[in-house]
């Protein structure tokens, strides 16, 4: 991963979805480290647990969590924050002030936060255009919030990631 997750980190997936980034993480921290997969989209989540159970992985936490309400995390526990095609949408809702300062909050002083979102172009995948961010969106949201960037890179065809 782009982010430099290490052998016993500890991961947040926040926003995980069916957790494609999470299982893939938990090869990475191995059991030294965890994987806390949160969503508020419980058929998601259910997908993520079945294939969880079905390879027996054992560092994957999986949390149904609001985190427009809360990040149901201790202060301070968290390496690595990866937030996955979920910042458009808490921007478009106008949520970017409690989920940010949650993610700040369980990060650990130095730890990452890296964001990625669909390329600003028209047509899928991804949401609609008017909700997408381009890459310096994100960078400005992040630097707004007391984030450090570190860079911006495209990932795969679709995507970028701002770390």
């Amino acid at each position: 991963m782009a982010i430099g997750l290490v052998e016993g980190d500890k991961f947040l997936d926040a926003g995980c979805g069916d957790g494609f980034i999470s299982i893939a993480a938990s090869k990475i921290v191995k059991n030294q480290g965890k994987v806390y997969a949160l969503d508020e989209y419980e058929p998601s989540l259910d997908l993520l647990r079945r294939e969880i159970n079905q390879n027996r992985i054992e560092n994957i936490e999986v949390r149904m969590a609001d985190m427009t309400a809360a990040i149901p995390l201790d202060d301070n526990s968290i390496s690595k924050c990866v937030m996955a095609n979920v910042l458009h949408g808490f921007a478009s809702e106008g949520t970017l002030n409690p989920v940010l300062n949650g993610i700040k909050r369980v990060l650990k002083p130095g730890g990452t936060f890296a964001v990625v979102e669909f390329n600003k172009v028209e047509g899928p995948p991804g949401p609609s255009y008017n909700v997408r961010l381009s890459p310096e969106d994100v960078e400005r949201i992040l630097e707004e919030y007391g984030f450090s960037i570190g860079g911006t890179e495209e990932v795969g065809k679709y995507h970028y990631l701002v770390e």
